[in-house]
Formats: structure tokens, C-alpha cells, sequence
């Protein structure tokens, strides 16, 4: 039994209430601004990836130096806590892209206080599109998919600017040619990765800006959805077929993130529910995250409720009274406002909690034994905070969405619990003096 839960309709673990910095933070977010923000991008006419990288006034060349100058402004006010660059590259020849093209990131960091070398990092895509995938010239406003995403990441940046610094390091960042083929956040990804950055979660804000599909469905203003891949990305053949003999399908560290997400970015914090969907992205397609999951990083998609194909890759036009093209008329900022309350939230709790435990093993065959056991032994690695005084073991049935039980184990690394490891599944979390909580570790098997 599960702290006398013992089934799936167990209530999942609380999360910790909000403290005061956070609130004030959420307070602060201005949908205005992030109206103002889209109106200035749709201005560019286009920013589809091949367009005019020097036209002063049209193209992405033109929306990059503006979202490039506003970090800078931006910057300037957080005291040195903040740093911005652009992240320039050339990308081949594709199928999506006719020639060498120069794609460029704007990247703006906050380095934390304590834990300098944990990343966390927000996206959203500069570039838009219309039908044609090559069609450079056309009016392209990408008000929604991805202005809205843009909004949001100047939005935080702004916030998290003057706000006291956490101990994790935040990246808040504009990423290009994603209709193309995700390139901006591929190489952003993989410069991260031959650094050895150590990214605990990444979030991609794409196409988060209407509350409704405007086609007479009833509108969800407070709902966001989450996608997550359940089997990583990056699990080898003999990973997924240890799946196949102990579970773990739905425990990946992206799951493991959702989970997370749920917990500090609560209805009664930020107006919004989350909606988990334990699926990479929508049916069939993918964005930026895809990027940070191919890395092994935890990473996941949010996105509107219900999208409106009329006003997604369209050109603008009016075919028989109906309206197709990515239009501001079809914004709703103080959805986007909620949007955002739900990536600060879950930004300041995951940069100002422990992180995540690393080296989480389960022994099947504890040393001195010579068969199995019903005993479950855990042992992991210590983690690098000194405020970290202690680890929880989490569990729940293997038929729960969260965890739904908790088991104070003190400042240890490894502990022998009396719970037979074949009828539920286990977690490691950390805990701080404050009684901040990280994420869950999931342990793989060690023998």
C-alpha cells in the first residue's frame, strides 16, 4: 500500500506552496507588452528563414537585429546578471533549404548563484512561413506560430532580468529555422551538448497564443497542453527492451519533468491548467524540443489547446468569406499572459529547487545475496548543493499517472526498503533547507 493509497485513484504528492518572490514575479507579466511585441514582429512582412537577412525593415535579418536589440535593452537591467549573444551558423543545402543559409539564434543567459552548470531553458521559434514551405517573399506575420512563442520568451527574459538571481542558470532564448527543419534549435542543442552543459529541462513555446480554434468550438482560455515523449529519444535497443521487462515506459526524464510542470505551475498560481500528453509532440509532427530530447535532455512542447489549421502555414488571404493567414485579430493576449505565468513558475521552481539526483540505481540483487529479494535497494549519487539536506524516495502503482506517495529517507545515497520493487515503481528526489523539492529521478537497474 501506498501511504494507505495502494491504487491509481491515489491523489498525486502536493506541490510546495508559492513563496512571495515568485508571486510578485507572476504579478508583473504584462500581455500589453507581449501585444506590442507580436505587433512589432508581423511588421517585418516575413521572417521565413530564406528571406532578406539585410533588407533595415523586412525579412528575419531585420526581426533578428530587433529581438536582438531588445535582449540587449533587456540586459541592461539586470545589473550584469544577464549576458546575450547571437548564435550565428550556415546551414547546407536541404530539401527546405535551396542554399547555404545563415541562421542566427539570440541567446540571453542568467548564470545562477549557486549551480552555475544546470541549464534550463526556454525557446521560442523567430522564423514563419506560409503554404509553401520556399515561398521566401510572401507576407508571412506569424502572429501565433511563433510570435506568440517570441512574446513569451522576451516576456520572461524581462521578468527574470530584475528578479533575484536563482541558483540554477536560466537561457531564454529566440531560435531560427524551425519550419525548415528545427535548425536553430538543432545547433543550439548540439553546442550545448559538446560543452557538456548539463540541461535539466527545456521548454519549446510554440504556438501558444489563442485560447480558441475560432471555428466555433467552445474556447478553452485556461487550458496549455504539455507534450512529452514517453520512450526517450535517445534509449538504445537494449534500453527498450529493459523497458519491455520492467516498465519505464512512462518514467522518462521528460515525464518525469511534466510531472514537475503540474506541481509548481498549479490553477490556483497561474489561471491555467496543464493538460499532460504523454506523446512527443502532436500526432505525427514535431518542434524545437525534438532538438534537446535527440541530446538525452528532458524536454517538452507547450502549445495551445486546440489549434486552428486556417491560421497555421496559410498564405493571408480570404477564400469564400473565410479567413486563412496567422493574423494578431486571432491572438488572445491575456491567454498568453496565463501562458507565461506557467513557464515562470515552472522556470523559478526548477532553478530554486535541488537538482535532480544523477546515478539513480536500482539493485535487483543487493550485495551478499545470492538470489533475488523482495527488499528494494536504491543507491545514487549525492547531490552538489550544500543546502541540500536530504532525499525522499517516491513511489506509486504502476498504474498511477504521479507519484502519490512520499518516504523521508534523511541525507543518505542509498537506502533498503521492505517494498517488493515488482508491484510499483520508485523515484529519488532531493530536498533543500527551504523544503524545496527537485524533480524525480528514475533509477535504471544496476545488476
Amino acid at each position: 500500500m501506498l501511504g494507505g493509497a495502494g491504487s491509481a485513484a491515489a491523489s498525486p504528492l502536493p506541490g510546495p506552496p508559492p513563496d512571495a518572490g515568485l508571486r510578485d514575479l507572476l504579478k508583473q507579466i504584462d500581455p500589453k507588452r507581449m501585444e506590442a511585441t507580436i505587433q512589432r514582429l508581423v511588421s517585418f512582412g516575413t521572417r521565413h528563414t530564406a528571406s532578406s537577412q539585410d533588407d533595415p525593415v523586412r525579412g528575419i535579418g531585420a526581426a533578428t537585429n530587433w529581438v536582438y536589440s531588445q535582449m540587449q535593452d533587456i540586459a541592461a537591467t539586470s545589473n550584469g546578471a544577464m549576458t546575450v549573444q547571437k548564435q550565428t551558423f550556415v546551414q547546407p543545402v536541404s530539401n527546405r533549404i535551396p542554399v547555404p543559409t545563415t541562421i542566427t539564434n539570440v541567446i540571453a543567459t542568467i548564470q545562477g548563484t549557486a549551480s552555475p552548470q544546470r541549464y534550463y531553458v526556454v525557446t521560442g521559434h523567430l522564423d514563419s512561413r506560409v503554404t509553401d514551405v520556399l515561398d521566401f517573399t510572401s507576407d508571412a506575420p506569424g502572429a501565433d506560430d511563433d510570435g506568440s512563442g517570441v512574446a513569451v520568451v522576451l516576456e520572461l527574459a524581462r521578468l527574470f532580468a530584475t528578479a533575484p538571481r536563482l541558483p540554477g542558470t536560466l537561457v531564454l532564448a529566440t531560435v531560427a529555422g524551425e519550419e525548415q527543419g528545427l535548425y536553430g534549435s538543432a545547433f543550439m542543442a548540439a553546442q550545448m551538448a559538446a560543452a557538456g552543459a548539463d540541461v535539466q529541462g527545456m521548454f519549446s513555446n510554440d504556438i501558444v497564443g489563442a485560447s480558441q480554434a475560432w471555428d466555433g468550438t467552445k474556447p478553452d482560455p485556461h487550458t496549455v497542453r504539455l507534450f512529452v515523449e514517453g520512450i526517450p529519444t535517445t534509449a538504445t535497443s537494449a534500453q527498450i527492451s529493459l523497458m519491455q521487462s520492467v516498465g519505464g515506459e512512462n518514467d522518462g526524464a521528460s515525464h518525469q519533468l511534466a510531472r514537475f510542470v503540474a506541481s509548481a505551475a498549479p490553477y490556483d498560481l497561474t489561471g491555467m491548467n496543464v493538460r499532460i500528453i504523454w506523446r512527443r509532440d502532436r500526432y505525427l509532427r514535431g518542434t524545437d524540443s525534438l532538438s534537446f530530447q535527440q541530446h538525452g535532455y528532458p524536454a517538452a512542447r507547450i502549445t495551445e489547446p486546440r489549434e486552428n489549421f486556417n491560421h497555421e502555414h496559410q498564405n493571408t488571404q480570404v477564400v469564400d468569406g473565410v479567413q486563412f493567414g496567422d493574423l494578431i485579430d486571432f491572438v488572445d493576449f491575456d491567454y498568453m499572459a496565463r501562458v507565461a505565468k506557467v513557464n515562470a513558475a515552472t522556470l523559478w521552481s526548477l532553478a530554486s529547487a535541488p537538482s535532480t539526483p544523477k546515478n539513480v540505481l536500482i539493485h535487483t540483487t543487493p550485495p551478499g545475496t545470492l538470489s533475488g529479494t523482495n527488499i528494494t535497494t536504491l543507491t545514487w549519487k549525492a547531490n552538489p548543493e550544500s543546502n541540500v539536506v536530504g532525499y525522499e524516495v517516491v513511489l506509486r502503482e504502476t498504474t498511477a499517472a504521479d507519484w502519490t506517495s512520499a518516504i523521508d529517507i534523511g541525507n543518505v545515497t542509498t537506502v533498503d526498503l521492505d517494498i517488493a520493487k515488482d508491484n510499483v515503481q520508485f523515484g529519488i528526489r532531493a530536498v533543500d533547507s527551504a523544503g524545496r523539492r527537485s524533480p524525480v529521478a528514475f533509477p535504471a537497474v544496476a545488476n
